[in-house]
């Protein structure tokens, strides 16, 4: 059988023909590629607009906060992932910035960290290791900058391609982040800012 188009030109009906399959294909593809999640992080402590609590506050020095790391939760990362770590960093202190928490080696399955993970043993019930904060402490240390001018805290979930990291609880925060950084697919982060 013999394609034509009104000039009888069957090479140029063909060529449209596969122009045509194609196009649908890629349509296609990136259909599916959009419905994938994005890699998201939310916290109930946390929420936009919300001022956080007196418990989240550094417990020493000026503010004598409860220290409690925030509830977190994540979805959307990559099939591949084989751990995760989580840090809050203060872009905005003085140098070059303030680590607060950094933890690593959190199981795949995981999704969430509830309030106060840090203290209560959930970390090291997962087998977790938290890195010594800018603070000079092991785990979380919360928010206390000078008065002025409110500062930024980012919180950053990494998807990790490997959960052989090569961390020990005590590390300083910086190495952490190094380490972390070399073996991230994917990162999730929220904003918070905080005053006094």
């Amino acid at each position: 059988m013999r394609l034509t188009g009104r000039s009888g030109n069957s090479i140029g009906l063909v060529a449209f023909s596969l122009f045509i399959t194609c196009a649908a294909a890629v349509l296609s593809n990136s259909r599916e590629a959009a419905a994938e999640p994005a890699f998201t992080v939310s916290s109930a402590d946390l929420a936009s607009g919300k001022t956080i609590g007196r418990e989240l506050l550094f417990d020493q020095s000026e503010c004598k906060g409860g220290n409690r790391s925030p509830q977190i939760s994540w979805h959307g990362a990559p099939a591949n992932t084989r751990s995760f770590a989580v840090t809050i960093f203060d872009p905005d202190a003085p140098g070059r910035g303030w680590w607060h928490w950094a933890v690593a080696g959190l199981p795949p399955g995981t999704d969430r960290l509830p309030n106060n993970a840090s203290a209560s043993g959930v970390l090291r019930k997962l087998g977790a290791v938290e890195a010594r904060n800018d603070w000079d402490t092991d785990g979380y240390g919360g928010p206390c900058p000078p008065p002025g001018k409110p500062h930024r805290y980012v919180v950053t979930v990494y998807a990790l391609n490997s959960d052989d990291l090569r961390l020990r609880q005590g590390t300083p925060a910086l190495m952490f982040e190094h380490e972390i950084r070399t073996m991230s697919i994917a990162s999730a982060q929220l904003t918070f800012t905080y005053g006094r």
